[in-house]
């Protein structure tokens, strides 16, 4: 794994705005950055990134099974309680899931480590599917990158077949998002882009615009029924909502399915180590009240957590981060080091919400930024990889995107 400087493509900003990314530079900095790009083996690409993230969401998948049997698990990940059937049964049905996103701790060496799971509303799909590729194409056609370079980046050809086994042809899917937010506009037109190549209907709604038939179903703003909804728009927020009651009786599939409120909530860090404890792409985490009941000799925490608190303790004591079970962008998170606050987020826009304690991994350093691998997972195998970098130790809204090819 190296950071390549490269020479940008002469044209690239034009391009950008031809398709609609307008987001290419934000608040006067650049978010697309292609003045360098991350070179991989592709030993590091499919034993280290590839295999591993598919192995994780299998994982994931199973901490599903197990938190839904749970009440107290349901309670410490801070589902409401009246919506606790809903997500129980969408898993019981089976209902299936489309993509999430895995953020990775990785150097080139050592296993990555999971960082988090962005399991419900991941954003950065369009400029890691589509204009990541056409940047690898353009550049393999000017002789800028060697013949044979390759990227890890099959996800748009992932959504399509994926999409087309989910949904008979010519079904109607709807998609909503926040409006005026050209990212996550980007996201959902990418999905509906992949939709319409399955052989799907494709729709947008901005979601302030969706509304509730007397029939209780819900209606875009043609006041079209939603058969199926995508939604960019947590599931956390959602079942906190008025819309939620309508939920079960409206006969509306969701992309996520309501299971996947389990997943993109932190929480899952600290239950997936007490399944999988030293697994070697896991982190030590634990919930912050069950580390703070022990180490205070309340008793708090069951004997096994309590136990596998005192393996890791050593590992948390030297450096640990504190972070919301429900929290965006790196807001509200602390990362603490040798007894002292190494870095906090700005934004605590979720300090109030319950905590996670998850063991630090320093993030690799390349000319003064961090990267952070993001491995996305197409139904339940992982199928590319975007890359994001800060200065910061803590990944937020406006860290870089840089480009990625495997070396040939």
């Amino acid at each position: 794994m190296k950071k390549i400087i490269l020479p940008e493509r002469p044209q690239w900003r034009e391009h950008a705005q031809e398709v609609g990314f307008t987001f290419a530079d934000m608040h006067g900095a650049p978010y697309w950055d292609e003045t360098s790009a991350y070179a991989f083996t592709l030993a590091q690409i499919e034993t280290d990134i590839e295999d591993p993230s598919t192995e994780l969401h299998a994982m994931c998948r199973e901490a599903v099974a197990h938190i839904i049997t749970s009440e107290p698990l349901m309670d410490r990940l801070a589902i409401p309680e009246a919506y606790r059937d809903l997500v129980a049964d969408s898993w019981r049905r089976g209902d299936p899931e489309l993509y999430g996103r895995f953020d990775l701790a990785y150097d080139g060496k050592g296993p990555a480590k999971l960082l988090e799971y962005n399991a419900d509303t991941p954003t950065s799909l369009y400029e890691t599917a589509a204009f990541q590729w056409q940047w690898l194409e353009d550049q393999l056609g000017a002789g800028v990158l060697a013949e044979g370079s390759d990227q890890f980046n099959g996800i748009h050809e992932a959504l399509v077949a994926r999409l087309a086994a989910l949904f008979a042809p010519e079904t109607d899917l709807h998609f909503t998002a926040v409006a005026d937010n050209p990212e996550d506009y980007a996201t959902v037109e990418a999905l509906a882009w992949a939709a319409r190549e399955a052989g799907l209907g494709a729709h947008y709604c901005n979601l302030d615009k969706l509304a509730i038939s007397d029939e209780g179903q819900f209606l875009d703003d043609q006041d079209r029924v939603m058969g199926v909804l995508f939604k960019l728009y947590p599931w956390e927020d959602l079942l906190r909502e008025n819309y939620a009651r309508h939920i079960a009786g409206s006969g509306c599939q969701f992309l996520e399915p309501a299971w996947k409120a389990l997943l993109s909530n932190k929480g899952i860090l600290p239950v997936l180590w007490q399944m999988y404890e030293g697994h070697p792409n896991l982190l030590p985490a634990f919930f912050a009240q069950d580390v703070e009941d022990t180490m205070a000799g309340r008793g708090g925490p069951a004997p096994d957590v309590a136990a596998a608190f005192g393996r890791a303790e050593g590992q948390l004591t030297s450096g640990h981060v504190r972070k919301p079970i429900l929290s965006r962008e790196g807001a509200s998170v602390s990362i603490f080091k040798d007894g002292g606050i190494l870095e906090v987020s700005q934004n605590t826009a979720y300090a109030e919400q319950p905590q996670i304690i998850q063991a630090y991994t320093p993030l690799p350093q390349f000319d003064g930024f961090r990267p952070v691998i993001g491995a996305w997972i197409v139904g339940e195998t992982c199928a590319g990889i975007g890359m994001r970098e800060d200065q910061s130790r803590i990944t937020q809204d406006l860290s870089r995107f840089k480009p990625h090819f495997i070396t040939g």
